[in-house]
């Protein structure tokens, strides 16, 4: 049997590491002074152990609510002689001063810091205890690191305590004194988002043996300063630089660059107009270039064959054959071309191994990938465009697709616009078009992200996105090793500030879904959470009535949660829907449902039993909405009550003889083969009321309800029946000298179905497997 997308396991690094710092107290970590974290003193870990360590420890930090981060963590990594690290990737706010100057003794080689803005000059200096060993260093979007902290001149002074540094740097004073003097091994460097203030030609003139620099969105106030790397540079990204002619002339004078990226955001804002003459002198000059982006710039002139012109056949990657002028000079195909918001990515005949671009779902998914961990606006844009691919035609590579937009919602957390079509994405991802290509683990990974996005991003758009994706998936059963996280996340949704009700109706949905088929420890903890109480404080309007078959599945065979219904002036609630709803049959169902429910528990009856919710449940005896179901629920609930005595029945009217004269007759006017919309998990509320004379009506209902079930759908209540003692329980409804005639009958007619059944198992009735209807 061939594995499913996604289907391939954690390796057991992976699996040994995020457990140990799951536990880091049982596994490698005391408890010290001040409860600070401490390394104990028998750990001895090599780079590949901490390296790991550290990055898998930002990573659960980013995306797992449940792991709870540790103040001290960093410190762990203070002493060289017993931990080893040597290439960390850092991200976010999350990111301390603090934390850098921890592991300032370390020979890191690479240090990749991004979105860092918590950083501030402190971590400067121990950026300069890495000059001697540090060959990779990225400060992707780190501008504070170059600002004094706001404050006394102490807040920049190694000694100061930690609890100064919480804030996040501000930019009153700019640090003057670093330059990279010194980084004699540094070969890759990452500086996009320098502030303006900043001048790179100055900061960068130590560093003489650069082979890759990222410039992304920086202000050049001159160009030749490049050139110093003329013959070393391989790489150089100048993504959102104003280019200009003299810019352009000095990048082909780094004849060695095999990856050049001169893109623009987009067209929109593009100033300078890309030519046909200018690619073909960055073809010609570049001769060793293997990757180019030109993404979101305007082409001034023609640089394309006309169509009538082009090379016949399949699209080609020959140079030879391109469908665009420039590139029909390259020596070989480019590994990768960036034609992302150009038009040229809709030509036939394109020179590259991959393409990002928009033409397809493959230059799609190229363009997610190449741009989603530091150019999140256009990553979502190619998003949104895979968002199309997904619902209006068909993705062929789920895997890839699916793990893309994971990496981007995961990636950026805080930002709206990959949240929501991100989540809109993956919406149509998960459903019934694509499920059966999936493998548990990869729907795993999309609840989880998705759950992440409710948390953390509380725009109406991502919560709707995120609620209908988690109806893609088989609830309770998918949904179960985040139980209690979801239902906490949709009881914030259910909150009465919100003002959603399109998202409260799909809310409640997913709760329902959730406790309809758990066992009762689930729905107790539920109903501790508050969903009993959040679901009352409702309105008598659309949401409450969907809200009805939530607490009928939330109460069954829950006292507690029966108790905390009346409590929450539920009683109230039901005679205002019952008057405000009075067409609405399933709405009167799942009510009578919820109330019989209350009913079984003895304790509660006696507050059912006034002359008002009397008169109400003898008046619904002669319903006919839905079926017998109201009418069923409504004797049901009486039932109950007469089984109590009429030592009990305090009241005048009412009078007991004549409600229970009126349930004789709701019973007898059934159909006994009518199909139900209702499902029993248990007999045992209905068994009780079988061997006992106070009720002779109560054992009458008990056994038509069994005698339907058993008739209707034998291959599930048969065994259910013998399971719970039935048979032994309607041999004494036969002994009992009080039984009806009649109920008497219908015992008989259950014990020989019961009977045929376990002499032929094999039924092919082919009602049962109508019975999908919820009691609880």
């Amino acid at each position: 049997m061939a594995a499913k997308a996604g289907d391939s396991p954690d390796s057991l690094m992976t699996l040994a590491t995020v457990f140990c710092l799951r536990n880091l107290r049982k596994t490698m970590c005391y408890q010290g002074f001040r409860n600070k974290l401490c390394l104990r003193s028998d750990i001895f870990l090599p780079s590949e152990i901490c390296d790991k360590l550290v990055n898998t420890y930002m990573e659960l930090v980013h995306t797992d609510s449940n792991f709870e981060p540790e103040e001290s963590f960093f410190q762990l990594f203070s002493d060289p002689r017993s931990t080893r690290l040597t290439r960390v990737q850092l991200r976010e706010d999350f990111v301390q001063d603090r934390d850098l100057e921890a592991i300032k003794k370390q020979d890191l080689i690479e240090l990749h810091l991004t979105y860092c803005n918590s950083l501030s000059s402190r971590s400067l200096k121990a950026l300069s205890c890495f000059r001697d060993t540090l060959v990779s260093l990225c400060l992707f979007g780190c501008s504070n690191i170059f600002y004094k902290k706001c404050g006394a001149p102490l807040a920049c002074n190694e000694d100061t305590d930690d609890d100064e540094e919480e804030s996040p740097a501000s930019r009153q004073a700019l640090e003057t004194d670093f330059n990279f003097q010194g980084f004699n091994r540094l070969r890759l460097l990452n500086l996009g988002g320098l502030p303006k203030e900043l001048d790179p030609e100055t900061l960068l003139k130590p560093l003489k043996s650069l082979t890759s620099l990222d410039l992304s969105s920086v202000q050049l106030l001159g160009t030749s300063f490049l050139t110093q790397w003329r013959d070393r540079l391989a790489s150089l990204v100048l993504y959102n630089v104003d280019l200009s002619e003299e810019l352009i002339n000095t990048v082909l004078e780094l004849i060695n660059l095999r990856h050049l990226d001169i893109s623009q955001e987009s067209r929109r804002i593009s100033k300078f107009k890309m030519t046909k003459k200018i690619l073909t002198a960055i073809v010609q000059r570049l001769v060793h270039l293997a990757s180019l982006d030109i993404s979101g710039h305007i082409m001034l002139d023609n640089c394309t064959v006309p169509h009538f012109e082009e090379a016949m056949g399949r699209p080609s990657i020959e140079p030879c054959k391109s469908s665009i002028y420039p590139f029909q000079e390259l020596k070989r195909p480019l590994q990768f071309l960036g034609l992302y918001d150009t038009t040229l990515c809709n030509v036939t005949h394109i020179p590259a191994y991959k393409v990002a671009g928009s033409k397809n779902e493959d230059q799609v998914l190229n363009a997610i990938e190449a741009y989603t961990e530091l150019r999140p606006e256009l990553a979502h844009r190619a998003i949104n465009q895979l968002f199309d691919i997904a619902r209006i035609q068909h993705c062929s590579q789920l895997l890839r697709a699916l793990q893309l937009v994971i990496a981007a919602l995961k990636c950026h957390k805080y930002d709206k616009s990959i949240q929501v079509t991100g989540s809109a994405a993956l919406f149509y991802l998960t459903n019934m078009d694509y499920r059966s290509d999936q493998s548990v683990r990869l729907r795993r990974e999309v609840i989880q992200v998705v759950l992440n996005g409710m948390e953390h991003y509380q725009e109406v758009t991502v919560q709707r996105n995120c609620c209908l994706t988690l109806c893609n998936f088989s609830i309770p059963e998918e949904l179960e090793f985040q139980y209690s996280r979801v239902n906490q996340l949709l009881l914030k949704i259910l909150e009465p500030a919100r003002q959603d009700e399109s998202i409260q109706r799909i809310a409640v949905h997913l709760c329902n879904a959730l406790v309809c088929q758990v066992d009762n420890h689930h729905k107790e903890a539920v109903g501790k959470m508050g969903f009993v109480r959040m679901l009352c404080v409702s309105q008598c309007d659309q949401v409450m009535e969907f809200s009805w078959s939530a607490l009928w599945n939330i109460t069954d065979e829950t006292p507690d949660n029966c108790q905390m219904f009346l409590n929450c002036r539920g009683m109230s609630l039901f005679l205002e829907c019952l008057q405000e709803f009075p067409d609405k049959q399933e709405l009167h169902r799942n009510m009578l449902g919820l109330l019989g429910n209350v009913a079984e528990v003895k304790a509660l009856r006696p507050q059912l039993l006034t002359p008002q919710f009397i008169s109400v449940f003898s008046n619904l005896l002669d319903s006919k909405a839905d079926g017998i179901e109201v009418s069923y629920n409504a004797c049901g609930v009486l039932s109950h009550i007469m089984f109590d005595g009429p030592e009990v029945w305090k009241m005048e009217e009412p009078r007991r003889d004549l409600v229970m004269e009126k349930m004789w007759e709701a019973i007898q006017s059934w159909d006994v083969s009518s199909r139900r919309n209702i499902n029993y998990r248990s007999f045992e509320p209905i068994l009780r009321l079988l061997p006992q004379s106070i009720s002779p009506v109560s054992q009458h209902w008990a056994t038509w309800a069994l005698y339907n079930l058993v008739s209707v759908y034998p291959s599930k209540y048969c065994p259910l029946l013998i399971k719970e003692g039935g048979m032994n329980l309607l041999e004494k409804v036969l002994e009992l000298e009080s039984s009806h005639p009649e109920t008497k009958d219908m015992a008989r007619k259950v014990m020989e179905h019961c009977e045929n059944f376990k002499e032929d198992p094999m039924e092919t009735n082919a009602g049962q497997e109508a019975n999908v209807g919820q009691r609880g």
